[in-house]
């Protein structure tokens, strides 16, 4: 499913479309970067699926971070008012995680090689997760960011997919003005928007930016 042609959103609708036609609300254990990323997700997925939001994020820097971001997770699940069943699974934060896996990478820039491998990491984690629990579909709120390449994080939860036996819901939730949802309803629900993706490298990226007047 590689490449920049596939239209995501389509295949999206037609999952959906399949489901409603026979009356299916499946499960779907959906990862979650952050809850402003999440907001526009589980608005629009939620009419049509129980959605377990999954929080694994071994990325963030520094620990006080994680604890906001998990926060404001949890405070936006509580307050959405969703059509099918909303929960929540924390993974804890387990930062050498993702610093085992992206080590040697440490140089690279933001969007490369690094990110591909952090994206393996926590689709990989969600893929085993959803198949341990029964679930219908897993899926990733990633997509919705501008700045990430959607085919190439499809292409992985494909892979994944297949290794674990479970259905990936691919997407492209940028699409439709999903990005632009986003960030009205993080106003709307008053959520912490960070400045910087996640980790040390990328905070470090983006300070070194604003400094430069970026």
């Amino acid at each position: 499913m590689g490449g920049n042609k596939v239209n995501f959103q389509k295949l999206m609708d037609e999952i959906i479309e399949k489901n409603k036609s026979l009356g299916i609300v499946p499960r779907l254990l959906l990862h979650s970067c952050c809850a402003p990323c999440s907001s526009y997700v589980i608005e629009y997925l939620s009419d049509y699926f129980e959605i377990t939001v999954f929080y694994y994020n071994p990325n963030l820097y520094p620990d006080e971070e994680y604890a906001l971001r998990s926060g404001e997770q949890k405070r936006f699940i509580r307050e959405f008012k969703a059509k099918h069943t909303l929960s929540y699974v924390d993974c804890g934060f387990a930062p050498d995680e993702f610093y085992d896996k992206v080590r040697g990478l440490e140089n690279e820039r933001e969007g490369g090689k690094r990110c591909e491998k952090c994206f393996e990491l926590r689709l990989s984690k969600t893929a085993e997760t959803a198949k341990a629990g029964g679930y219908d579909y897993f899926a990733t709120t990633l997509t919705i960011s501008p700045l990430k390449n959607a085919a190439l994080i499809n292409s992985i939860g494909e892979r994944f997919s297949g290794e674990y036996g479970v259905g990936y819901l691919a997407s492209d939730f940028k699409k439709r003005n999903g990005f632009k949802r986003s960030t009205e309803l993080s106003r709307e629900y008053n959520l912490y928007r960070q400045y910087y993706c996640g980790c040390v490298f990328s905070k470090a990226e983006r300070d070194n930016a604003v400094k430069a007047g970026g």
